[in-house]
């Protein structure tokens, strides 16, 4: 199978949104700078809705709120690397001050 590679990884991750106004414009722009740093595919699934997570209107759609459940997946030669790194975002509250 020319062309294909199977040996890319596909690494998953979760975080819980714990500021009160959930994705907003703000953490929603420090996730898709972060994703942009990144090769790999990475999506954010939370309930019923999902998003390319270097798409900042994709991200806002999602409407993720204060307690959600976001999983996150990328697929990709930095995969581990990005699933890092948007999960220490989170932990560190998206870089917001509150």
């Amino acid at each position: 199978m020319a062309g294909i590679d199977l040996c890319v990884p596909k690494v998953k991750g979760a975080f819980i949104i714990k500021n009160d106004r959930g994705l907003h414009t703000r953490p929603s722009t420090e996730i898709v700078k972060c994703a942009a740093l990144f090769k790999s595919e990475i999506y954010l699934f939370c309930q019923r809705e999902s998003s390319n997570a270097k798409s900042l209107l994709g991200i806002l759609m999602m409407a993720a709120t204060r307690g959600s459940r976001v999983r996150v997946e990328a697929e990709g030669v930095d995969a581990e690397e990005a699933i890092a790194a948007l999960l220490k975002l989170a932990e560190n509250n998206f870089n917001m001050e509150y």
